[in-house]
């Protein structure tokens, strides 16, 4: 059996850094005082005294660095950009506790950190940084970009609108479970009331 020194799980994944090629480095940076654990993919022939664009990707919920979010960063590392892909906060090898969590907020702050992160990167063109979002973390990608105007662009596959589902249930299948609540709570509060705080 192979085995992969950076953990990396697809077809054609890096296995060895090699000069005139796609290189791959493991970093560690911080997101919120959680330490974040990171693969920088740099392009072939890279060289600190050229300019390069340079892109954030996020993976999907409940995935990791080394699955499609680093199969994408290798392939636009391939055509030329320098790539960041990240495991976020909570999940993969990054710290964070309680373990296996996606908190929304620290997935947008996760993005905008990989983005200060590529800043510090020789050669990385600040004006030209994009982000790349897959399933889960389109949206979170879509929120970082909005908020921060360091990105230039921004692209998503397989686009999932977790913060729909938190809310609708998947494909809306919670709107009448929530609109049932809502009216019980409704009815709660009109037969008992807050009088007890109001007097006259």
């Amino acid at each position: 059996m192979i085995t992969n020194p950076f953990g990396l799980v697809y077809d054609q994944a890096l296995t060895e850094n090699k000069a005139g090629q796609v290189t791959v480095k493991m970093v560690h940076h911080q997101s919120n005082g959680i330490e974040i654990a990171t693969n920088l993919y740099k392009p072939a022939g890279y060289s600190a005294d050229k300019t390069y664009p340079a892109i954030t990707v996020a993976h999907p919920n409940g995935g990791v660095k080394e699955q499609v979010a680093g199969f994408f960063a290798q392939k636009l590392a391939e055509a030329g950009y320098i790539t960041i892909a990240a495991d976020a906060a909570h999940q993969g090898a990054s710290g964070g506790l309680p373990r296996n969590i996606d908190y929304p907020v620290n997935r947008v702050e996760d993005i905008r950190v990989m983005a200060d992160y590529l800043e510090t990167v020789a050669g990385v063109d600040k004006d030209r940084i994009g982000s790349l979002g897959i399933c889960g973390g389109d949206g979170y990608t879509i929120e970082a970009v909005k908020t921060d105007k360091r990105f230039k662009a921004v692209a998503t596959v397989s686009m999932f609108n977790s913060g729909r589902v938190r809310r609708n249930g998947f494909l809306d299948s919670q709107l009448d479970r929530i609109q049932d609540r809502l009216q019980a709570a409704a009815k709660a509060r009109s037969k008992y009331g807050q009088l007890a705080r109001w007097t006259t």
